[in-house]
């Protein structure tokens, strides 16, 4: 969602520093890696922080065109996100996204392994009553793409710069949402 849907604002060594966590290790799994009463406060502090940054959301370059364009054509649209179900929906209501997903689409890490894990896409194509072969997965992090291929899915990179650092993991890479409608 955050860096895909909207424009990505998390500065992610920042929060690292702020959390006291270590600048080397994803923040989820430096958490998961902590004594319960320690992983809590972390927790409550980075839903904190994430809740700061949901409250502005903005809406990505080409988002609009492409959410209205697939939902016309009677697609399915679900999120797989890495935050918590709240931010999830404090976003999407800053980005005024909401109206696009069904809440039962939405997975946040409240509901299944958080990404690189492909669990969260599992658990939308079985609630779509769909294959591998009928969904792709569209995200600006490796994770995504991870999760995608892990769970047998065409995935498609996005990276406003163009760099394209993780495109060996992509079946397609953009630089904006409205080209996916190119593809």
């Amino acid at each position: 969602m955050d860096g895909t849907l909207t424009y990505a604002v998390h500065d992610f060594p920042a929060i690292k520093k702020e959390l006291g966590t270590p600048q080397d290790l994803d923040i989820l799994y430096a958490i998961s890696l902590m004594k319960d009463e320690e992983a809590k406060k972390i927790q409550e502090k980075l839903q904190e922080i994430e809740f700061k940054l949901a409250s502005i959301g903005q809406p990505a370059t080409g988002v609009i065109e492409l959410l209205h364009t697939l939902a016309a054509n009677g697609c399915y649209l679900g999120i797989l996100t890495r935050n918590s179900l709240i931010n999830t929906m404090e976003t999407l209501r800053a980005a005024n996204l909401k109206d696009f997903f069904d809440d039962s689409h939405i997975i946040s890490r409240d509901h299944a392994d958080p990404k690189p894990s492909p669990d969260g896409i599992h658990i939308l194509l079985d609630k779509w009553k769909a294959s591998p072969n009928d969904a792709v997965m569209v995200g600006d992090y490796i994770f995504d793409l991870e999760a995608g291929n892990r769970a047998g899915l065409h995935t498609i990179y996005v990276d406003p710069t163009g760099e394209f650092i993780f495109r060996d993991h992509a079946s397609h890479c953009v630089k904006q949402l409205d080209e996916v409608l190119e593809i």
